[in-house]
C-alpha cells in the first residue's frame, strides 16, 4: 500500500476530534482509498483518558484498506511514546500523533517503527 497523503478534511476532524476530547486522548483508525488516508474509524470499546487511549484489537475491522491510527496528545508533545511505538505496529504502517493546541501545524505522521514521515495533505 503506498499511501500519498490525508485529506484535508479528515485532518481538520482529527483535530476537532483532539479538542473535543481534550484533555483526553482520542484514538481512531485511519482507512486509505486509492493511497490516499480519507477515512477514520471509532471502534466500540474504546478507553480514553487523561494519559492515554486504547482499543481493543479483536474489534479491529478486517480490512486491506487499515493505513494506521491517528491519536492525541493533549501535553502537546508530538512525538511517538514507548507505548505509542509498540502500538503502532498492530495497527497499521502510518500513524498521525495530534497535539495540543490542535492548529493545522499540531499534528505529525510517524511509520510503524516510530519515525517521522512526511504526510502530504490533499485538498
Amino acid at each position: 500500500m503506498n499511501i500519498r497523503g490525508i485529506r484535508q478534511e479528515l485532518l481538520i476532524l482529527l483535530l476537532e476530534l483532539g479538542r473535543n476530547s481534550h484533555p483526553n486522548e482520542f484514538v481512531a483508525l485511519l482507512r486509505e482509498r486509492d493511497g490516499i488516508i480519507e477515512e477514520l474509524d471509532m471502534l466500540p470499546g474504546t478507553i480514553t483518558g487523561g494519559d492515554s487511549a486504547s482499543l481493543l484489537f479483536d474489534m479491529m475491522p478486517l480490512d486491506t484498506h487499515l493505513a494506521g491510527s491517528a491519536h492525541s496528545h493533549p501535553n502537546g508533545v508530538i512525538r511517538p511514546s514507548n507505548a505509542d511505538v509498540k502500538f503502532f505496529p498492530r495497527s497499521g504502517r502510518y500513524h498521525l500523533i495530534i497535539g495540543y493546541p490542535y492548529r493545522e501545524s499540531d499534528w505529525k505522521c510517524f511509520t510503524a517503527d516510530g519515525n517521522p514521515h512526511d504526510m502530504e495533505v490533499i485538498a
